[in-house]
């Protein structure tokens, strides 16, 4: 079965780093995109940034580009998402979630295999 698994996530001050990491299973990332997610309490789920897996293509959020970097380690089928710069308004739970043939649209209505969520919290 498909399960995608987020590490990473934890409490950083601002202006700090963290680096998540989605682990897949029961796939192979090719021909998938592999999104990240975030929702704060009270505010509806939105797309970070996704990469295809095929294509390499990737996609930032206006509230994290310059900030934000993800990548892939197609030999340990696993997507990063690097957050630096982080700010408080950057504090959610992280998701990431897998579609079929890319990242479009970024929605996340789109993305049918999803882990179970990091909390990152930056605070001072």
């Amino acid at each position: 079965q498909v399960q995608l698994v987020e590490s990473g996530g934890g409490l950083v001050q601002p202006g700090g780093s963290l680096r998540l990491s989605c682990a897949a299973s029961g796939f192979t990332l090719d021909l998938y995109g592999i999104g990240w997610f975030r929702q704060a309490p009270g505010k509806e789920r939105e797309g970070v940034s996704c990469i295809s897996s095929s294509s390499g293509d990737r996609t930032y959020a206006d509230s994290v580009r310059g900030r934000f970097t993800i990548s892939r380690d197609t030999a340990k089928n696993t997507v990063y998402l690097q957050m630096d710069s982080l700010k408080a308004e950057d504090t959610a739970v992280y998701y990431c979630a897998a579609q079929v043939y890319g990242c479009y649209p970024m929605r996340d209505i789109y993305f049918t295999s999803w882990g179970q969520g990091t909390q990152v919290t930056v605070s001072s």
